[in-house]
């Protein structure tokens, strides 16, 4: 090779088509392709019975991305998100190892099911990857599954109960009174129903019934029998995703009037379940009736490209991806590492509330309010999507963000090196 082709070489290597002499020396033309861009992973169930709550979430991803992208991206580079159906907790973990290993991302974010999230956080875990849960609720997920690489965008199922059971509490449904409850029957409704029954305890109630129903489940007429039979005071729910609409429909079928609520609600089900079977009180991270600029702002841009609000599982992904993106931005930094250690610090974020959220060190759980929701009556209903009046925040005002949430000595987490 003479002085003046290796010369000539070299220029061009520096110059702007040195792309495309790399891929032609045998280099790999994706080192530069991936230099462009910022990978973030999307893992969310879109199929099953959580799949129409995972399409809100995949909904709200691209659009925080869109407006990532379009004020500078991150570090000045654009950002690119893999999507998935983490489908169950074996699938959801393989992915999410391919997406670090082989896609090389610089987070993972998403995921409902609180047992994909376990499994998704052992990868986090070994990996050292930050993992965004978006929409698992169990609290042992804070407490002794806890990882130091995971954090929660989502709140905890103490959150959930607590918030809405202040409003049972002034509605006289709790000292005193008869529960029967229905229990998904894996990780997420065993939690929920050990923090229902925490909450009962403390308040002078009592469990009637309480049955565990398969996630498959669709036909409720054997459960809607054993309720009409106990008479309780209060029907609930901790039941998730399609679960509920279908229950909810079957229930107003039966004719039963006995009131009814529960401790875990996702927007969607509601409006699915339609006019007149929507009844109850529930709880709720977020919802799009909420009057914060910042929620306007969301709900707006939401409508204007889906032509529909957003839901509470697209509030948490918006969030998330908005959070990643401006600690990334702050730091000068995709490193996942150096975004724990800011977080554990008390980073403070608009979470599109009247204030803002943090998370906690001791649990990575985000702090911020939640709302009890309550179905209003069909003769008040003028549209398909705003169906329910609101509490004001919970906790109040006066109160620390913390108020709601399980304490140190309620669900311990000792992070793991």
């Amino acid at each position: 090779m003479t002085t003046k082709d290796h010369l000539s070489r070299r220029g061009l290597l520096k110059g702007a088509a040195g792309t495309a002499l790399v891929a032609g020396l045998g280099m790999p033309a994706i080192v530069r392709a991936q230099s462009d861009v910022i990978r973030f992973g999307h893992l969310t169930p879109r199929t099953g019975f959580l799949g129409p709550l995972g399409e809100y979430a995949v909904m709200a991803a691209d659009l925080a991305v869109e407006e990532i992208n379009a004020s500078g991206g991150i570090l000045g580079r654009k950002v690119e998100i893999l999507k998935e159906d983490s489908v169950n907790p074996q699938t959801a973990s393989t992915k999410a190892e391919r997406m670090v290993e082989r896609d090389k991302v610089a987070c993972i974010i998403g995921e409902i099911s609180s047992a994909s999230c376990l499994t998704i956080a052992q990868v986090a875990q070994r990996t050292k990857t930050l993992f965004v849960n978006t929409g698992g609720n169990s609290d042992a997920l804070r407490g002794k599954d806890c990882k130091r690489f995971m954090f929660h965008v989502e709140s905890q199922n103490s959150m959930y109960v607590k918030s809405v059971g202040r409003s049972f509490l002034e509605e006289g449904l709790v000292k005193g009174k008869k529960w029967y409850s229905l229990t998904a029957d894996y990780a997420f409704g065993h939690d929920l129903l050990s923090v229902a029954k925490r909450f009962m305890e403390a308040n002078g109630g009592e469990f009637v019934g309480d049955e565990l129903v398969p996630t498959d489940a669709t036909d409720f007429s054997a459960y809607l029998i054993k309720i009409r039979s106990a008479n309780p005071d209060l029907v609930v729910l901790n039941l998730a995703g399609a679960q509920i609409t279908n229950f909810l429909k079957q229930y107003a079928e039966f004719g039963l009037t006995f009131p009814i609520g529960g401790f875990g609600f996702d927007t969607a089900l509601a409006w699915a379940a339609g006019k007149g079977n929507f009844v109850g009180t529930w709880p709720v991270v977020w919802h799009h009736l909420l009057e914060t600029p910042g929620s306007k702002a969301f709900t707006e841009a939401f409508v204007k490209k889906y032509g529909k609000p957003p839901e509470n599982q697209a509030w948490g992904e918006y969030v998330a991806l908005k959070i990643i993106a401006q600690s990334m931005n702050e730091l000068k930094s995709t490193d996942s590492e150096k975004l724990v250690e800011h977080w554990e610090k008390g980073a403070k974020f608009d979470v599109l509330k009247t204030r803002e959220g943090y998370f906690r060190d001791f649990d990575h759980q985000l702090m911020h309010e939640m709302y009890a929701i309550t179905a209003l009556p069909a003769d008040k209903i003028t549209n398909e999507w705003d169906i329910f009046t609101s509490s004001g925040p919970v906790p109040g005002p006066n109160e620390p963000l913390d108020a709601i949430a399980a304490t140190r000595e309620e669900n311990a987490c000792t992070f793991q090196a």
